[in-house]
């Protein structure tokens, strides 16, 4: 399999990561990779993200090497072959880090690393996106921030993908496709 970037993305509980997985996996047992890489950017601060962590964990094939990183993820996926396929789930948790974490610097050089690892990736990349701009403006500040940071991050990353796929209810309408 050449190169591939895919972007999914839904709301909360709309079957991103499942359609994310099966895509992978099909992948995989069709010989156009051989190795799974699962990048879980999702920390367990509380007990509902741990709740929301375990049912991935408990739900995901054994065929995935699984990693869990919340920020440093561009590194990976710029050192990808060919024969390799990585799967970040999810971007959200992942810029939450970046807006909360980290400085306003660091974020935009990552952000910057992230988007270049993707259009120069030799191997393929499923990314897990939600999709927060379809409600009202938030009231905060940073609430504000972060949806903005994620539309932008997500059309930046629509325009680099090949393919790109949006999830309701289970069902995947497929936004952008590029047959390579």
């Amino acid at each position: 399999m050449t190169k591939r970037v895919e972007l999914i993305i839904g709301g909360a509980r709309s079957g991103k990561s499942s359609l994310a997985e099966c895509r992978a996996e099909r992948w995989l047992s069709e010989g156009h990779v051989e190795e799974l890489i699962y990048i879980a950017t999702a920390q367990s601060k509380d007990n509902e993200m741990a709740v929301r962590i375990a049912h991935h964990k408990a739900t995901r094939s054994p065929v995935w090497q699984v990693q869990e990183l919340p920020w440093e993820i561009a590194d990976i996926i710029a050192q990808i072959t060919p024969k390799q396929c990585v799967l970040i789930d999810c971007l959200t948790l992942w810029l939450t880090y970046g807006l909360c974490e980290v400085s306003e610097r660091e974020f935009n050089n990552n952000k910057f690393k992230l988007l270049k690892a993707l259009k120069t990736t030799q191997g393929s990349v499923i990314l897990v996106s939600n999709e927060v701009g379809h409600g009202i403006v938030p009231m905060g500040e940073l609430s504000r921030r972060f949806v903005d940071e994620s539309g932008w991050l997500n059309q930046d990353i629509a325009t680099i993908a090949d393919r790109v796929d949006f999830v309701m209810a289970g069902l995947p309408l497929n936004l952008k496709s590029e047959i390579k």
